[in-house]
């Protein structure tokens, strides 16, 4: 997330962490869901997630 507020500061309104069990990591940008450990079966790759993010905000 602080890579997320680094680089787009001037177009994030802001992030919300939710507190969950089982492992669930889950990103959505605007009740979109864009990456889901879950449902993957596997951790995010380094950079995964926030290269999702640019491709939306572009």
């Amino acid at each position: 997330m602080v890579d997320i507020l680094e680089e787009f500061q001037p177009v994030v309104e802001s992030i919300r962490l939710v507190p969950s069990t089982g492992g669930v990591f889950e990103v959505s940008v605007n009740d979109e869901l864009i990456f889901s450990k879950k449902k993957l079966e596997r951790h995010a790759e380094p950079g995964e997630v926030i290269d999702i993010f640019r491709n939306i905000i572009a």
